[in-house]
């Protein structure tokens, strides 16, 4: 459970790391069952409804750079853990005691060419008719500056939701030259494996090349209060209610005044945010294409 200060703090700054909530067995498995769906990319060709690719994938050298969310219907154990006690007991602190799990994925950040992903606010993808919404991170492995720690402006949740497109169309990604923001300010949210990273939906984060010899996977799921409905709708909403990890859903939107752009016109490239970001027109982070060319 959470310490008030921990909760004050997270008001305050939008986000928090919990040390190695997830070890053992528990832990061991993760990494496994991850090992195994990567090695069965091998004969993946182009992204798919389970793989997203790195640019430099190959047959012959296959690279993956993301498992997209089809993995919490598809593999039971993903499932259970968005649904760990230990996980949504820290979350009804933080969002009260019904939560609906938003979403969620799971980013590669492979050794020596794990992909940047550009500053952003994930608020910008999915606005809801409140921000209690969050994003929990879990670590499988050890994560510090060298191998593409996931970094933070502390508080920039409570101000603007600043613009993602470019040449009028959503690219997922802000255009560091037109904020108002002192990127020398960023925390990077270090841990060892197992750690849990919460940050809020507003808070502005990012994450540069993994340049080390480690890789740094993260765990990524998206969280939102019950009373927090999706402003794009609901598509089907018998699947909307089963994604309950935690009390009972609700017909009653609650609707609180919240800076809000809308993700349209959508992406000239559509999928993951890797591929929304190639439509971005000014990169922060280097790539590992721009590595290799220099």
């Amino acid at each position: 459970m959470l310490t008030d200060q921990q909760i004050e703090t997270y008001r305050r700054d939008g986000y928090l790391v919990i040390p190695r909530l997830i070890q053992g067995e528990q832990l061991a498995e993760l990494r496994d069952l991850t090992d195994r769906i990567v090695a069965e990319a091998r004969g993946v060709t182009a992204n798919d409804d389970l793989y997203d690719l790195e640019a430099s994938h190959s047959a012959a050298l296959p690279r993956v750079r993301r498992l997209k969310p089809v993995i919490f219907k598809r593999y039971a154990f993903f499932h259970a853990l968005a649904r760990d006690p230990k996980i949504t007991s820290i979350l009804a602190q933080l969002l009260g005691p019904a939560i609906r799990q938003h979403g969620g994925k799971l980013n590669m950040k492979s050794a020596g060419y794990g992909s940047p992903v550009e500053w952003h606010q994930d608020w910008a993808f999915y606005p809801h008719t409140n921000d209690d919404v969050l994003a929990t991170g879990i670590y499988l492995d050890d994560c510090d500056m060298d191998n593409g720690a996931l970094m933070v402006i502390p508080g920039s949740h409570h101000g603007p939701t600043w613009d993602h497109h470019a040449d009028g169309r959503f690219c997922g990604a802000m255009n560091p030259d037109a904020c108002d923001i002192d990127f020398d300010k960023a925390v990077p949210l270090t841990g060892p494996a197992g750690s849990m990273t919460i940050h809020h939906v507003r808070l502005v984060h990012g994450s540069a090349l993994n340049r080390s010899n480690r890789q740094r996977r993260l765990l990524l799921h998206e969280y939102t209060a019950a009373d927090a409905w999706p402003l794009l709708g609901v598509a089907n909403f018998e699947e909307f209610n089963s994604r309950m990890v935690l009390g009972e859903p609700t017909i009653e939107p609650r609707v609180v005044a919240a800076p809000i752009r809308m993700p349209l016109p959508p992406a000239d490239h559509q999928g993951s945010i890797y591929e929304n970001q190639r439509g971005t027109g000014r990169r922060f982070f280097e790539t590992y294409e721009e590595g290799v060319r220099a």
